[in-house]
């Protein structure tokens, strides 16, 4: 029986490398596994051999403490891999595919699944609608920093690679459809992104670096991404956009109008979340400074999409309401200036095929746009540190060392 190296979440501030056991179609009781969903038997599911598992910028909300998680869960939900055992009730995925796993898990069964709203699937998390692997309050499924996976309703779920030799060329590039490129697409899609639309990107981390290539994938004439990283923003520079530091420079509508001739954009996304901080030199954290900013900055009738977390517990919060998620959102102008506002987790499924397309044309470039960096296994725990002081990377776990640099 092999064994089974995986990343667990050990407090805050700390992760490790464990090994948990070879995973079988069962999930099994553990950390933050619902206990109406242990012994649910997955013969529609099929065993991975991870080939690439990525560090997400939602994994860190954790990893700092700013969610309910619990110690020895196992992280990790952009999982990449090859099918090297298959479940009974498996009809088209065989041994030896190369597949993509989204990181929403969905039955394909439920209203919402057949309505293509695979987010909010109804029977994978007894709690509420939606779940993803390795997650806090989503159903418990085994999270995927780790050599081997198990991965329910695989004939529906698995985004297969035509071909394996071509997909393993563009690894780099095919890894990120598991959740950041789609993230990203979904965001500047949801905020209307249009040929000749101006866009500002609040955020200059992985999803907001995949919602910039994404609105220039989509047409965008101008798109502006902001952060208070340096770094980042020069990253952001690196493949034709427009930056704004709002550490330097804390209006952010003067800055947007000296690149557009106006303070406003056509739409926004917000590529941040709960742990937004105020603009300034010493400024510290103001959960709903991104969303007051994006609706400032979005002229009347302009959409917003939301594609950074927020979350219902936040025991690290500045204040009793935000540890519940209330915050102080400036409703009234999104509403005066007739905001469409678009949130939750993205359906991958939505995307994921035609996003693969793009890579594999050579069209999208999303490696390139994150700076996707490949770490062995050994490595996580520095590659968690390095992400969370702010490098302009994406992490890329190659826990086998199976992918070329």
């Amino acid at each position: 029986m092999k064994g089974n190296r995986a990343v667990a979440y050990m407090g805050p501030g700390k992760v490790e490398v464990q090994d948990i056991g070879y995973p079988d179609l069962v999930l099994r009781d553990g950390p933050g596994v619902n206990p109406l969903n242990v012994g649910r038997k997955c013969n529609h599911g099929v065993i991975l051999k991870v080939v690439t598992t990525n560090i997400c910028g939602s994994d860190q909300h954790m990893v700092r403490g700013r969610t309910t998680a619990p110690s020895g869960l196992i992280l990790g939900h952009e999982i990449t891999g090859e099918v090297i055992e298959v479940g009974s009730d498996v009809e088209f995925i065989k041994k030896g595919d190369l597949v993509s796993v989204p990181f929403n898990i969905a039955c394909g069964r439920c209203r919402s699944c057949k309505e293509r709203d695979t987010h909010i699937c109804e029977n994978v998390n007894p709690d509420r609608p939606g779940s993803a692997y390795g997650y806090v309050d989503m159903g418990g499924w085994v999270g995927g920093q780790s050599e081997y996976v198990m991965v329910p309703y695989a004939d529906f779920q698995l985004l297969k690679f035509p071909d394996k030799d071509q997909a393993m060329e563009k690894i780099k590039d095919l890894t990120m459809l598991s959740d950041i490129f789609p993230t990203g697409y979904h965001g500047a899609v949801s905020a209307g992104v249009k040929p000749g639309s101006t866009v500002y990107i609040a955020g200059a981390g992985p999803v907001g670096l995949a919602a910039a290539h994404s609105a220039q994938l989509l047409g965008a004439a101008v798109v502006i991404v902001g952060d208070l990283n340096g770094e980042r923003l020069a990253q952001a520079r690196s493949f034709g956009c427009e930056t704004v530091n709002l550490r330097e420079h804390p209006d952010l509508g003067e800055q947007i109008e000296q690149i557009l001739g106006t303070p406003e954009v056509d739409c926004a996304v917000d590529c941040v979340g709960f742990e937004a901080s105020a603009h300034g030199a010493n400024a510290g954290e103001a959960p709903a400074t991104v969303l007051n900013s994006i609706m400032t900055v979005t002229r009347a009738g302009g959409r917003l999409g939301i594609s950074g977390l927020y979350v219902t517990g936040d025991p690290g919060a500045i204040d009793e309401d935000a540890k519940i998620g209330t915050l102080k959102v400036r409703l009234g102008l999104g509403w005066a200036k007739a905001h469409t506002f678009v949130t939750g987790q993205t359906p991958v499924m939505q995307y994921h095929r035609e996003l693969m397309t793009a890579i594999l044309s050579g069209r999208a470039q999303i490696a390139k746009a994150v700076n996707a960096t490949v770490i062995s296994l050994d490595e996580v725990s520095r590659g968690y540190q390095e992400f969370d002081k702010g490098a302009a990377r994406k992490y890329v776990i190659d826990p086998h060392g199976l992918v070329k640099n």
